[in-house]
């Protein structure tokens, strides 16, 4: 089925639902705060013990972004004055300022998989004869920055902790990427300053620091399997389309089940690229009644490890290729 044919079948499944949105923010916060704070009860006792329930607390910020996620495409309430709202309280502990943020990815799902217009909220994807063209000290810019240690770990705190603090890019934009910036960057050292009083600094940072970096890889893990994949599809202008893009660009990360609700469903990334005002809750329903879409992109946890190794788009091929590939081929 044509790609644009999809996008009139998956719009029923757009209706969000109140209860439904309250509930999932419920098994998002409470369990999140009951580990933060059980894991800085602990920390007398051991940080063998604290800092894995701080993990764990972080895979529950990695879903409370998920909700984010939603409220910024619309999906997850019906009034946009709620998704605003909930995507803003959600931002301050994401570490991301909502406005900017919403901004950026609406960027990137009207741009994703075009080489015309790159840059706008992806993971920087060069070409073979873009990267040939390189100088040396280019290249090794290029391969540092594609280096898991990077992409995965040094990257991801950056983006988080850091950049995130100044509307960097946005500047031509006018005084609101400031504003939702300057007002997350607030509420977070008010946040920060209250637990700090309460528990101390030390506390507050062998329990917070591990939940903010491990949401930060992972979050950034999951935006990179969704595209960086080797049958993914990247076209110029003139032959691209968003629907085309969406359904072939965009992968089926099918995550064992207790993964999946921890991800909020955005692994069924194609569907939710076609059709982007569907709640997170509604996309295993999306491929229970439609499962020709199972396949369409389809990558298993282990499969997904081998994208580490992609860097560079073969325009040649049409596929993404490793260093190592585009060497050997000259």
């Amino acid at each position: 089925m044509e790609a644009t044919a999809w996008t009139q079948i998956l719009a029923r499944y757009r209706q969000p639902s109140t209860a439904r949105g309250i509930l999932e923010i419920a098994l998002t916060i409470i369990p999140l705060t009951a580990l933060w704070v059980l894991a800085w009860a602990t920390l007398d006792v051991g940080y063998w013990l604290a800092l894995p329930l701080a993990l764990a607390a972080g895979a529950f910020l990695v879903r409370l972004f998920a909700i984010q996620h939603d409220c910024g495409h619309g999906s997850f309430f019906r009034h946009r004055l709620a998704n605003d709202w909930i995507g803003r309280i959600a931002g301050v502990l994401t570490f991301t300022p909502y406005g900017v943020w919403r901004q950026l990815h609406a960027m990137h799902h009207a741009t994703a998989g075009n080489l015309d217009r790159r840059g706008r909220g992806d993971v920087d994807t060069l070409t073979v004869n873009e990267y040939r063209a390189r100088s040396i000290w280019g290249r090794l810019r290029y391969r540092l920055y594609r280096h898991p240690l990077v992409m995965f770990g040094l990257g991801p705190a950056y983006l988080f902790i850091l950049q995130h603090r100044l509307p960097v890019g946005s500047m031509r934009r006018g005084w609101r990427p400031w504003a939702s910036t300057m007002a997350t960057n607030l509420a977070i050292v008010a946040a920060a300053a209250l637990l700090i009083w309460l528990v101390g600094i030390k506390p507050f940072l062998l329990v917070h620091l591990p939940i903010v970096l491990l949401a930060a890889s992972v979050g950034v893990w999951m935006f990179y399997v969704q595209h960086q994949f080797e049958h993914t599809t990247w076209a110029n202008d003139e032959s691209w389309s968003v629907q085309d893009a969406a359904l072939y660009g965009s992968s089926h990360y099918d995550l064992p089940a207790f993964l999946r609700w921890f991800t909020a469903d955005i692994g069924v990334h194609h569907v939710h690229h076609l059709c982007s005002r569907i709640p997170f809750y509604r996309l295993s329903r999306v491929l229970r009644e439609h499962p020709e879409l199972r396949n369409v992109g389809r990558l298993t946890l282990l499969e997904s490890f081998r994208c580490v190794r992609l860097a560079l788009w073969d325009e040649r091929q049409g596929r993404l290729i490793s260093f190592r590939e585009a060497r050997a081929a000259g």
